[in-house]
Formats: C-alpha cells, structure tokens, sequence
C-alpha cells in the first residue's frame, strides 16, 4: 500500500478519483484500428427526462457489466450514450415552465449525463449524440427523402388518432386499446391529411425475420408477429343491387359464405353515402354516422353492438341470394376492408348483433362427428341458435360444398370465386402505415415544400438541414406551431423556382430512435450519415438492453428501418439488434412502480452519496433476475456495503502477498493440501459459472451470489489456517492458492463493482488497470472436486465421517475430524498416542 493511503473503505473519496482518471485517459473509448473482434453493445436511447432515479441505474449497470465483461474476454467494445431529445414531453414541460425546449432539455441531458457517470459506467463518451442537434436531425430527414424517394413516404388524408390532452396525433402503435401510450387519455377520432411511412409494404419481412432473432425473447416476438397481424383468406365482392357497385369483404372464414344474412360496414365505408344518397335512410345513416365519427376504437369496443339499415341490398356471390347492407358500430375501417359479411351463427360479434337487430340466423356449419342436417349449436324456441358455432366442421345448407370439410370447402369455395371473377386470394394486416407527422414543435422539421405549381416537393439534400426556428409559439395557437412562424414557411420551390410553404409539421420522435445506431459510428462526419466502412466494421449490434414497452414501438420501427437500408447497401445484414434482454423494474419499497408522482423515488445522486456506485450497482445486479422486477431495499443496499468492506479489509490483510505477483503459477506447481484443493475448486467453478453467466442467460444476481460463496470461501481458508510468523510474508511462506483466489475474486468482481476493484489492484502492486486484465481462464482439472467418505475412529470406536477430497493427505483429514463434535469429544484432554490411517477410507485416532 502506498504511504498516506487510507486504510478505510470510503467509496465517495475512491469513486470520484477512479472516474476522472478512466475520463483522462479515455479507457473506455472503441479502437477503431483494432484487430481485436467486435461487440457492439446499448441501452435504448435514453429520454432526457430531467432526474434519473435508481430504477434507471439498473438498466445502465446491467449494460456496463455485460461491456466490462466483454472487454476482459479481448473484445474491441463499443459502448455509446446518447439522447433521445425531441418529442412531445420536453415541449409540454416547457410550456408549464415558461421555457424554450431547448433550454429545458439541455439542462436535463448535463443532469443526466452527471448521473449516469456516477455509476462508474464505461461508456465512449466521445460518440455522444443528441437527436435535437441539427448535425443529428439533418440525417433523420435525409433519411426520409430517401423514403421519399423509394416511394415509401407519402401523405394522405386518414381517420386518426387524437389525443385531446396531449393535443397531438398518435400512430396506431401509439394508441393501442383505444389510449394514448403517454397520458393513458381515451383518444379521439379526427380526419386528417397527414405523412405516412409504408412500413406494410416490410409486413412479410419483417414477419420472417422474427424467426431468424434466436438470441431475442419469445415474448417480444410474439407481441411483433400479432401485432403485423397477418391473415390468408378470400376477398370476395357483393354487387349492390340498383348500384353501380360492389362491397369487397375480407374473409378467413369462406367456407361460411352461405349463411351470410347481412353485410355490415363500417360508418366511415367510402361508399356510405353513394348507398344512402337520395333515400329514406339518408337521414337515420348520417346521425348514426355523425355520432360516432369523433368515437376511439376503445369507446366503441364499449358500446352495445348496434346498427342502421341503409335500404339497400347486395347479392351473395353463390346464388344470388339478396343480402342487406347495415350500418355498424363495431366494424373498423382500418380494418380489413371496412366491410364484414354477418354471419351471426358462426362468430361471435355478428352473433350478438343479429340477436339484437332481430336479423335471421343460418347454420351452415356442423361438427364433424354430428349429423350433417341438424344444428350444432343449442336452438331457442323461435328456432334459433342460442350460440354462434365458430370452429371448422362439416358444410350443410350450402348447395354444391354440402358435405365438405370447411378445410375442402375453403379451397373448393376460392377456386370458384375467382371463375366467377368475384374474388381471390387475399393476405391482410393489421398492421398500418406508420404516421411519422405530428402538429408540434419540439420535433425534426418535415423537409418537404408545397409549390401551388408542383405540388409537395422535396428538399435539395445540400439544402439539409431545414432548421427549426428558435422561435415558435408553441402553446395558445391552433394546429402547428410552425404555420404561425411566417420566416420559416416562405419559401420558393426547389423545382420551379416559384413561391412555396414549408411544410408545417414535424417529424415522429420514433424517426430519430429508428436509426441513431448507426449515427454513433460516425457521429462527427458531416458528409455521410454514417461511413460504410464503419457499418461494415461494427454493425449490426450485437448486444440489445431495454424495457418490453418498447417491443411495437421502437423496436418495429427500426428494423422496418434496417430493412430499407439494406435494400439500398447501406448496413450489412437486414436486422440491426441480434441480442435483445429486456430489463425489469425497480420498484419501490411498497412495491409500486417509481416515479415522480407516488413520490417513492430514489434519485442515483442520493444514493451514491450515502452508498456508493460500487454498492448501488452490487445490490441491484444482485437483488433478482435482471429480467425481473424487485423492489428497493435500504437493507439490501446496506448489506452489498458490508460486502465490499469485507472485500476490502480482506485484501488489504493480503496485499504484500498478492504484490509479489504469480500466484497462479506457483499454485500449479505444489501439492495442495486439502483446504488449499477446496478453495482452488472454488475459484474455478466460480470463474467458468459468473463467466458463462453473463455471456449467456445473464442472471447476474447468480454471479452476484457465487462471487459472495467465494468470498466465504476464501474468508474460511483463512480463518483455518495457522497462523503465519512474523517473517513468513518475508520468506514467500503465504500460500499461493490464496493469492490466487484474491485476484481472482477482484477480477470476477470487476464488471460489478468497477471503483474498488481499481482501487484494490492498484494497491496490490499491479500497474496496469484491472479492467484492462484478461478474464480469468479456468482449469478443467479443478472443476471436479471427488470427494470421498472417511470413516472417523477413536480408539478403534466410529465417531463419525468426513467428506474430503480423493487422495486428501493424512495431517488434512485430522485436522478436520477434529471438529467433528463427536470425535473432539473423544479427545478432549486426552494425548493422541498414534493415527492409523487408511487411504480414502479410514482414520482410527489412538488416544491415551
């Protein structure tokens, strides 16, 4: 230990130092010459909300030990930070504020960025980025003109979602059930012309790429593949009689097109009004429509099935069979077509509505074990059915496909639809175009100019970036902020040359999270949005953290994004994240959810200060399954200190020993004892385990668990040993497997509590940083530890057995049966005259 050193464990005077000196000399920054093999590891693109709590600073340190690990196996890490820094929060925090959102995010990414440094995280800060800087957004609408310019952006006037409390417009993936995703308000319906990505043209590719993901969790998957939703059936037309037009239907259920009673559409169906123009039902329509056109899809979803006859008829395209046209609540235009054959004796939903609407029920469906000419379904006194029978079964009441299976029948049933030129083969989503425009300011400005001439036309890229003006009135206006700003909407049209308007709107937060992986490889080059040697070198990540929450929203976008960009040879691969971990909650004592409004926070500040980053990390990598939610504990945190103070005092007793340096040389080159064999077991079981733990299942908690066993382990090694002479440090007397296992332990305990292990290598005489060492290797020779039964006799009398190790020496084994209570018993005042000792099997202790 250097002179003037502290004996005392005091992590705010350790942490501080550890971490201005990673700062100095840029420790963690990626090689970009190395010929070591890449890892590319992140954390979802943090939001600069202001106050990072410790619910955030698991996700941070579950991502550092994962990096720290890596770069000790001899990996070439690359591990960034940036921020996430336009959207709709950083604007409305603003307004209460009375500050510009600017000013308001900036001094929340210099908080945070404090923060997260405070943890002792090993990030390359020098790749930092800021999604709000012009040198950023330039590229986020360079990328969409190259949308644009693929066909793949496009504006169109659509029913969508309105949140009123956000006053913002939502895509669908946003307001899921019918709510906003921020605010949880019921959303509102509004007809709006608005920017669209295609991203349901990447529907089938984004579906198959799913199953080439091996290293992502099956629950994301799943959530991706319903929510692309894709279903194989039939569109099939129904001519609407006295009308110069057809119904189009999508249906998974053909083989049920015989007990059609009633077509329903949806109110906003594009041919409401043709069907009702100039009738008696003009006026009982356009009410029943009007009422519901402002409804979200989660307050009609509530409402009782209901419907209005429209007067008019269509004919079933097997037969001719007259068929009416109703007007309902529960059919979606976004889905499907907009338009649904009834069939209220084989689903659910038609069911409901028929019972209701007093509209006939006919059975076309049997089960496959029942008669062909009854009904399946239990009947009512008017003769009808009292359920709907929805699964496959056997046609009846269907002419020719009388008989058939529904599975014959389908196939038999589209065959003949497309003879009769009435329909054909049809995949549909559920997926949508993703709406990327939003009425806000705190966004990238859409680079696109209305010519009264040309119409919309792109932005010249050198024309890039279309800066969003500093000035904007950002509350008290209608629509867009940016139509108010008459200096930022004059223009002239980049292909005539005429007067033009800018395009008022701006760009989706998602645009900008959907790509900054890429930006973080070259995040200074202002000639390209990313050098293609770079991508080359680095890309796709290899290593993915963040929350479930983000399982449709962020990370949709960005491999539809991926998808594009290979497209054009601009990334290798066609997916960008190949490992995904979602992390867990932090919860807070009661168990609730952190956050600001319970008031069960715990800011990172607060608790290095009173801890530590070294404790903070230990006790959350430790406290339950990464993937798991746990709830903060003041104990739990408390007793990962008492941990690291016992790690201190233990090596520091030792640090002469360990500064000579070669402990695990000269522990390979004598014969071990026993308790010298147990330990060395210990400290390679525990390195293949922690190891193989963080590169795999990441259940860091068990590591965190293994490397407190190994501390016991160690601790009682000393505890039994003989005490050591005053010179024996002197004479090289202390025993190298303890050496060992005290390197070894600060080693494996590097990734998890990164201040104190630097602190402790360096005191033990190394020059070279801790986490610049290789991990250590295991001996397959240690990892098996035979243990034999011993049988214990005290004058030719059994006492007892021990367990030890196969071929333990005599001295060894005495020395632990006499700890056995009933063999100390035996010798208590009495002189040990001889031992006979039979190897592996017996030691008989005579006594006088």
């Amino acid at each position: 230990m250097v002179s003037g050193e502290t004996t005392a464990y005091v992590p705010q005077v350790i942490e501080p130092k550890w971490q201005a000196i990673w700062e100095e000399r840029r420790q963690y920054a990626a090689s970009e010459r190395s010929d070591k093999q890449k890892f590319y590891l992140l954390e979802m693109l943090p939001y600069p909300s202001g106050d990072l709590h410790v619910g955030h600073a698991r996700n941070y340190t579950l991502g550092d030990v994962v990096a720290r690990f890596q770069r000790m196996r001899g990996y070439n890490v690359l591990h960034p930070m940036g921020w996430d820094a336009f959207g709709l929060p950083a604007e409305v925090a603003a307004i209460a504020r009375g500050l510009h959102p600017r000013e308001w995010t900036d001094a929340n990414i210099a908080n945070m960025r404090s923060q997260i440094r405070k943890l002792g995280t090993s990030y390359d800060w020098s790749r930092e980025i800021n999604s709000s800087a012009p040198e950023y957004y330039r590229w986020t609408q360079w990328l969409f003109l190259l949308m644009h310019r693929k066909g793949l952006a496009y504006k169109a006037q659509a029913w969508l979602n309105w949140c009123p409390l956000e006053q913002t417009i939502l895509a669908n993936e946003q307001a899921e059930g019918g709510v906003c995703w921020r605010c949880g308000s019921v959303v509102e319906r509004r007809l709006l012309n608005q920017w669209f990505l295609k991203i349901t043209d990447y529907a089938d590719k984004l579906l198959e790429g799913l199953d080439a993901l091996d290293e992502w969790p099956e629950r994301v998957k799943t959530m991706q593949r319903n929510w692309i939703g894709r279903s194989a059936g039939v569109a099939c037309s129904f001519p609407v009689e006295g009308l110069d037009a057809n119904i189009e239907v999508f249906t998974t259920r053909i083989d049920t097109i015989f007990g059609v009673t009633y077509l329903a559409l949806a109110p906003e169906h594009p041919l409401v009004e043709r069907l009702v123009d100039g009738s008696a039902q003009a006026a009982p329509v356009r009410a029943f429509v009007s009422a519901l056109k402002d409804k979200s899809e989660l307050e009609r979803a509530s409402l009782r099935k209901e419907g209005v006859f429209t007067g008019r008829l269509a004919r079933n395209p097997f037969g001719g069979q007259p068929v009416p046209i109703w007007i309902t609540n529960y059919v979606l235009v976004e889905y499907g077509t907009g338009a649904v054959m009834g069939v209220p004796a084989h689903d659910e939903r038609d069911f409901e509505f028929a019972r209701d609407a007093a509209l006939p029920m006919k059975p076309v469906i049997v089960p496959a074990s029942g008669d062909a000419n009854t009904s399946p379904a239990p009947v009512s006194r008017k003769g009808l059915p009292e359920t709907a029978f929805c699964d496959d079964g056997i046609l009846t009441n269907s002419g020719a496909f009388s008989g058939m299976s529904s599975a014959q029948a389908r196939e038999a049933m589209r065959s003949k639809l497309e003879q009769l030129g009435a329909g054909r083969s049809s995949v549909k989503y559920k997926l949508r175009d993703w709406l990327v425009s939003r009425e806000r300011y705190w966004g990238a400005p859409i680079p696109m100019v209305l010519c009264p001439n040309d119409g919309y036309v792109p932005v010249p890229e050198e024309q890039l970036p279309v800066l969003l003006p500093d000035q904007a009135p950002i509350s008290g206006t209608q629509g867009s902020p940016l139509a108010h700003v008459p200096e930022f909407m004059h223009t002239t049209c980049p292909k005539c040359g005429g007067p033009a308007t800018r395009e008022a709107e701006t760009l989706d937060t998602f645009m900008c999270s959907s790509w900054y992986y890429l930006r973080y490889l070259s995040p200074r080059d202002d000639g390209v949005p990313w050098d293609l040697r770079e991508a080359e070198r680095w890309a796709p990540v290899d290593h993915y953290i963040g929350g479930i929450e983000h399982a449709v929203l962020h990370l949709m976008y960005a491999r539809f994004f991926y998808k594009v960009l290979n497209e054009e040879r601009l990334v290798p691969g066609d997916e960008p994240f190949m490992r995904l971990f979602n992390q867990g909650m932090v919860l807070g004592e009661n168990h609730e959810k952190m956050s600001k409004s319970r008031g069960n926070t715990i800011a990172i500040d607060d608790a290095v200060a009173t801890y530590g980053a070294d404790a903070l990390r230990l006790f959350e990598m430790f406290a339950g399954p990464p993937g798991s939610d746990f709830p903060w504990s003041t104990t739990g945190i408390s007793g990962a200190t008492r941990t690291l103070k016992r790690i201190w005092r233990l090596v520091l007793a030792h640090a002469l020993d360990l500064a000579a340096g070669s402990s695990t040389v000269r522990a390979n080159g004598k014969r071990l004892s026993a308790p010298e064999a147990a330990l060395r077991h210990s400290v390679h079981t525990k390195i293949k385990k922690i190891g193989e733990e963080i590169a795999g299942r990441m259940h860091l908690n068990t590591c965190v668990a293994d490397l407190m066993t190994l501390l016991n382990d160690i601790e009682a090694f000393v505890a039994a040993s003989p005490q050591e002479p005053p010179d024996a440090a002197a004479a090289g007397a202390s025993s190298p497997v303890l050496e060992e296992a005290l390197e070894t332990l600060l080693l494996l305990l590097a990734p998890f509590a990164p201040h104190i292990t630097e602190e402790l290598w360096q005191r033990t005489g190394h020059s070279r940083s801790i986490h610049e060492e290789r991990w250590p290797a295991y001996d397959e020779r240690w990892l098996k530890q035979d243990l034999v039964s011993i049988v214990i006799q005290v004058n030719g009398i059994r006492r007892g057995a021990i367990e030890m190790p196969h071929a333990a020496d005599e001295e060894s084994i005495f020395v632990a049966a006499a700890t056995v209570p009933t063999v100390k018993a035996q010798l208590q005042g009495k002189q040990v005259r001889k031992r006979v000792y039979v190897k592996d099997r017996l030691l008989n202790i005579v006594v006088s």
